[in-house]
């Protein structure tokens, strides 16, 4: 099995981007280079992240569509924020202008973000509403035209055009869905219905990284689920990655984000992460290693980069998705040498893991630094000629031929 690499197209950015000294002013100018990068280099595509107060993820991919041919597009989505049927139509006319490059992270949310934007639904109702948004915009994009009526979404039919208007789109019949079944839906969902959500609804099912075994037991999970319904589905993951040439310069720039990162953001992390009812003078960790770094933390200062790995190579040190010290989450890291990374995307990958959305800051920096280092070690499927792979087979063919070389002359000596 072949993986996909993706990367992201977000901000902010910059060498610490958690810290504001170390936060980038970006802007128009640096998402465009930054997706031109991603495009270039090979990735499969790009995970445009979303959130209260950030950038509209549809207004950034459309801006930057035209400095790329290749990547996919994975734009996040909560449900609600627009009609099932003009997120289609937004969907086709994308679709369209790129040649089917659009993919959708469907986002549940929590009650915070959803209220802010005006989504009043409880938890497990929020999955219903979601499940009916999700049928009823897929049902749009393919074109049908009998409307939709479900609990919480109720879609009109299509009106017809009059005999002989002229309004209609030239050529006739509007636009058409380029995407064969429809857009892919990517997301997530560990509670029980959210795995029910998922795996009635999902194609790729995203998941934070955890240790290969345990993420690869929640895998194998939901993927039984998905078999009671008659479904397969594919799984992902999301982490932060710094990989050098050697291991040691790895891990001499994770500690160099240790040294560069406050004491006062890993213990807002910490805060966000405690169980109800706990404080972090009050919380005592199961497990050893956690409780040795809450207790230096609690002194006032952080623990040393080397104590925040939790398997080799998994890192929850610092990173611009949370300091996560009492656990794997949303900031957890791949640091190491090419190989060794290497080695455990395969480990990954043989716990069922297929596609991998990776960041590093600064972003375009760092997008280089895996092509060049990572991509030549791995299986990809991305659907097109990656051209840093070609690259290393064109200096493999030279290398063996200037190999060759003494012994064909020999052989005419």
């Amino acid at each position: 099995m072949a993986v996909k690499i993706l990367w992201y197209l977000t901000a902010p950015d910059g060498t610490v981007p958690w810290e504001p000294d170390g936060r980038w002013d970006t802007g128009f100018d640096h998402l465009q280079q930054l997706a031109a990068t991603i495009d270039k280099l090979g990735y499969y595509g790009a995970l445009l992240a979303t959130g209260f107060g950030g950038n509209e993820v549809l207004t950034v991919a459309s801006a930057t569509l035209s400095v790329t041919k290749r990547m996919k597009f994975l734009a996040a989505i909560h449900p609600g924020l627009l009609s099932p049927a003009k997120l289609a139509q937004i969907a086709l006319t994308f679709d369209n202008f790129s040649g089917g490059r659009l993919l959708l992270n469907a986002v549940n949310g929590n009650d915070a973000t959803s209220h802010a934007f005006g989504v009043h639904y409880g938890h497990d109702e929020r999955y219903d509403f979601s499940r009916e948004y999700w049928q009823a915009f897929k049902e749009s994009y393919l074109g049908q035209e009998h409307g939709y009526q479900g609990k919480f979404v109720q879609l009109a039919p299509r009106p017809q055009l009059a005999a002989g208007s002229r309004r209609g789109v030239a050529g006739g019949g509007g636009l058409k869905p380029v995407q064969p079944n429809g857009v892919e839906l990517w997301g997530a969902g560990t509670s029980a219905p959210g795995v029910a959500h998922s795996v009635e609804l999902l194609d790729v099912y995203l998941s934070f990284a955890n240790t290969p075994p345990k993420l690869g037991e929640k895998f194998r999970r939901v993927a039984a689920e998905a078999a009671k319904l008659g479904r397969t589905l594919r799984f992902g993951t999301r982490l932060q990655i710094i990989v050098r040439e050697t291991e040691q310069e790895a891990w001499d720039y994770a500690q160099w984000l240790v040294d560069n990162t406050s004491v006062e953001y890993a213990i807002e992390s910490i805060k966000r992460q405690l169980p109800p009812g706990e404080t972090l003078e009050t919380y005592q960790s199961p497990d050893p290693q956690v409780q040795r770094n809450l207790d230096v933390i609690r002194s006032g200062r952080l623990p040393a980069a080397k104590d925040f790995e939790i398997y080799p190579n998994i890192w929850t040190g610092p990173a611009l998705h949370g300091f996560n010290v009492l656990g794997p989450l949303a900031g957890t890291t791949l640091v190491g040498s090419a190989e060794n990374i290497a080695t455990r995307i395969r480990e990954f990958e043989a716990e069922g893991a297929e596609a991998f959305i990776l960041s590093g800051w600064p972003l375009i920096e760092e997008a280089h630094r895996v092509a060049d280092l990572l991509f030549p070690l791995l299986d990809l499927d991305h659907g097109f000629d990656v051209p840093i792979l070609n690259k290393s087979r064109l200096a493999a063919r030279k290398a063996t031929a200037v190999e060759s070389t003494p012994t064909q002359k020999a052989a005419y000596v």
